[in-house]
């Protein structure tokens, strides 16, 4: 055999076909990385979040904490008992009716319709529990429901006949006032029985210190149970992982927040009912979004709403639930804002209650351009709202004042929300 002439392979015996050489071994899929260690390595986490735009509720959490430095400057009753006491309560209508905003902004959609839909639900109720005679339990579902129709004709209009989200909604806005001037009457104004069931809820408050650390409690020890699982499930599928001291250092920090506050609460007139519903609406629907097959799906319109066709998302569907959760909601903070004032009128889901509701999903954290967000934003973006104007209230500013504050915070909100967009697509996230 001549020098270097290929050595002939063998015969594969029986069949008189040469062997076919093997191929070279695949090396072994590389481990997940090791979660970095140490006050040193959670900067590097934080530093690389930042250079790719995952900013997630840092700005607002900041943004929280300058507030209250101000307003406790500018006032000392601005952290007062009674003062966190009352923002405990005046949140949980606006910010029910935000976490329906949050499920829509998470299409890339808008609803202007919320407002209307809230006000149309209070009427609702006051008609048929005071001028009717219906029970209040029967009553209620039936204006919960009221919503929660009023948003199955927006997503039909939308999904199946293709009429823009902004249209159908802004004639919803339109339309559901007019019905709920129409049931008001001439009067303008229904009372409600202020010592009803509805009327507690945004009255009650649970007067055992017990209650309010044991809220805090639970809330803490459910989120390192869901970060754990969660580390663990990413681990398990070989997807990068965090640390659970980091998750662990997060839980204590939130466990002292939330010790503190209850801590404030208890001062007062112990922990808000109102509060209670609201946390409860936040996680439920956190876990709807995180947790279930829905969830996922409405993150995935978002994203990109052919994708989502080709994986067999049935687009319409969910678009069509999705504005059914916000009627729903609205409906619910609706009758929340109307215990506060233990009546239904005319005013009712006017003013600046829409803008309040968007702004606070935004400012909390939601994208505007759809497929990012939590509904912990809409909790976030209302409290900011409403911290700031509580402490403007303090300082007797006038309502235009308020109004510009608000308007440049909301903007600054947008900035970072369109420049967090950028960075992520320079980094190669989407």
């Amino acid at each position: 055999m001549s020098a270097g002439a290929p050595e002939p392979r063998p015969v594969v015996p029986g069949t008189g076909l040469a062997e076919r050489p093997a191929p070279p071994a695949r090396p072994a899929d590389p481990l997940p990385p090791e979660p970095a260690r140490g006050p040193a390595g959670w900067l590097a986490v934080l530093r690389g979040r930042l250079d790719s735009g995952e900013l997630g509720s840092l700005p607002v959490v900041v943004g929280l904490l300058l507030i209250a430095a101000v307003f406790q400057s500018l006032n000392p009753a601005f952290l007062s008992a009674e003062n966190l006491s009352h923002i405990a309560v005046d949140i949980a209508g606006p910010g029910l009716i935000a976490v329906g905003v949050v499920f829509v902004l998470l299409l890339g959609e808008i609803d202007l319709s919320v407002g209307s839909v809230s006000g149309l639900a209070g009427a609702a109720f006051a008609v048929l529990n005071v001028t009717h005679g219906v029970p209040e339990a029967p009553a209620l579902v039936l204006a919960v429901l009221t919503g929660t129709a009023a948003g199955l004709v927006h997503g039909f209009f939308f999904a199946r006949i293709g009429v823009p989200a902004f249209v159908v909604t802004m004639a919803g806005l339109l339309a559901w006032n007019g019905l709920m001037l129409q049931l008001l009457g001439t009067s303008g104004t229904i009372n409600l029985d202020d010592t009803g069931p509805l009327a507690q809820l945004t009255r009650y408050h649970f007067t055992d210190v017990a209650a309010a650390y044991g809220l805090a409690a639970v809330v803490a020890a459910g989120y390192l149970l869901v970060s754990l699982l969660g580390l663990r499930a990413r681990r398990a599928a070989g997807l990068p992982y965090g640390s659970p001291a980091a998750a662990a250092a997060r839980t204590a920090a939130l466990a002292v927040v939330g010790y503190a506050v209850a801590h404030v609460l208890n001062q007062y007139l112990g922990l808000p009912l109102a509060l209670v519903i609201l946390l409860g609406v936040v996680v439920l629907t956190d876990l709807v979004l995180r947790r279930t097959v829905f969830g996922r799906r409405v993150l995935a319109l978002g994203g990109s709403v052919e994708a989502a066709r080709r994986a067999g998302v049935d687009v319409a569907g969910v678009r069509i639930a999705v504005f059914a959760v916000a009627g729903t909601l609205a409906a619910l903070g609706g009758l929340l804002i109307a215990s506060e004032i233990a009546a239904a009128n005319q005013g009712a889901g006017s003013g600046d209650l829409l803008m309040t509701c968007i702004a606070a999903a935004v400012i909390g954290g939601t994208s505007l351009f759809g497929g990012r967000g939590r509904t912990w934003s809409a909790l976030l973006g209302v409290l900011v709202i409403v911290s700031i104007q509580k402490g403007l209230q303090l300082e007797s500013l006038a309502e235009p004042v308020k109004y510009m504050i608000t308007g440049g915070v909301l903007l600054a909100a947008v900035v970072i929300d369109s420049a967090s967009r950028r960075t992520r697509r320079a980094a190669g996230r989407g």
